[in-house]
């Protein structure tokens, strides 16, 4: 044989090798993939996910189905429309939802008016430059784009939660160093309130005001059947929030980071705390350097129980082959997922 014909030869079985080899890998993610891991058991919406993604559907876009779907549930009162009112007995929504092949992420921050949070979010990511958009800018951009609105997103339940708080004295509150200090506003600096970090070179502590069934955030993540990851989060934000107030749900790296080429998080809890430390940015990070899901997790969540102790908060974590793990502080978490070895959802269970 000719040296040019084994040069082709070992050429073409080189390639052969290499496609085998491609291929063997995709059948090795399709026994794998795709994934589904949630927050909560919020098992319809983890459900819509799943269909979308085992029919073929992108990461991105099965994140935003099964957001959507507790959206449209309003699942425990604290995602979409109809729950968790402002001081002014508002309902404003906050989501975000990231690409973990192309890191692109989209954005809102107390959006009023538009009920469709993780749909504003992607068209955020999918329409304009920017990641994040707030307040009614957000809304005007999303109702720009065709999603319905605008829309009053308070209901019956959280109107009369608003209202009852009201008789209650506004308490509790988020208000801290002001008079009147357990009553309603309006409200004005306490005259003499000492800076506790500046003056004894403390941090402050209070009594948490986040428990499970008034911030319950729907934090998705999606391996597809190519692999690739994404991430979602939704929430209609703290109980009695000031208006204004953003929370972690909308912040990358605090309730939700994704990296196709290590693994991706989602964050619940006390969003005012936790995003002081972005914790799932530091999970997929800790992954990135060799740390297994699980202990990831705890290791994210140990650094602000360090500085916060009365904090309350949770993390999920999912790696790029699918090994998932949840770590919490203060409170009893659970998380679901489905895989192809799953008949159904299974919801997991984390001890403090």
């Amino acid at each position: 044989m000719a040296r040019s014909d084994l040069s082709s030869f070992a050429s073409t079985l080189l390639l052969f090798l290499h496609l085998l080899t491609v291929a063997e890998a995709e059948m090795v993610k399709s026994d794998k993939f795709p994934i589904v891991v949630s927050t909560w058991p919020f098992l319809e919406a983890v459900r819509a996910a799943w269909r979308a993604v085992d029919n073929g559907s992108s990461a991105v876009e099965a994140v935003v189905e099964g957001c959507s779907a507790c959206e449209e549930l309003r699942c425990d009162g604290t995602v979409g429309p109809g729950g968790s009112p402002n001081e002014n007995g508002e309902t404003m929504i906050d989501a975000l939802v990231m690409d973990g092949v192309t890191m692109e992420v989209g954005a809102v921050a107390a959006m009023r008016y538009v009920k469709d949070g993780i749909r504003a979010a992607r068209m955020v990511m999918k329409y304009s430059q920017h990641t994040l958009l707030a307040g009614e800018g957000a809304s005007a951009f999303a109702i720009s784009m065709g999603l319905p609105g605008p829309t009053n997103l308070s209901s019956p339940e959280s109107v009369k939660k608003w209202s009852d708080w009201k008789e209650n004295r506004c308490q509790p509150n988020f208000r801290k160093n002001v008079v009147p200090a357990n009553d309603c506003g309006p409200y004005k600096p306490e005259d003499g309130a000492m800076d506790v970090s500046c003056e004894m070179g403390k941090i402050e502590y209070r009594p948490p005001l986040v428990g499970p069934h008034n911030h319950d955030t729907i934090s998705m993540a999606v391996i597809d059947k190519m692999g690739h990851i994404a991430v979602g989060t939704s929430t209609n934000g703290a109980t009695f929030k000031i208006p204004g107030r953003v929370g972690d749900g909308p912040i990358v790296g605090s309730s939700a980071y994704a990296d196709d080429e290590v693994g991706g998080c989602g964050a619940t809890g006390d969003g005012d705390i936790m995003m002081r430390f972005l914790p799932c940015y530091q999970v997929v990070e800790s992954m990135r350097q060799g740390m297994k899901t699980e202990e990831a997790a705890k290791d994210a969540i140990s650094r602000i129980a360090r500085k916060f102790p009365d904090f309350v908060g949770a993390v999920v974590a999912v790696d790029k082959n699918g090994s998932h793990a949840g770590a919490c502080y203060g409170w009893t978490f659970q998380y679901s997922v489905q895989d192809p070895d799953m008949d159904d959802v299974q919801v997991f269970t984390v001890l403090p």
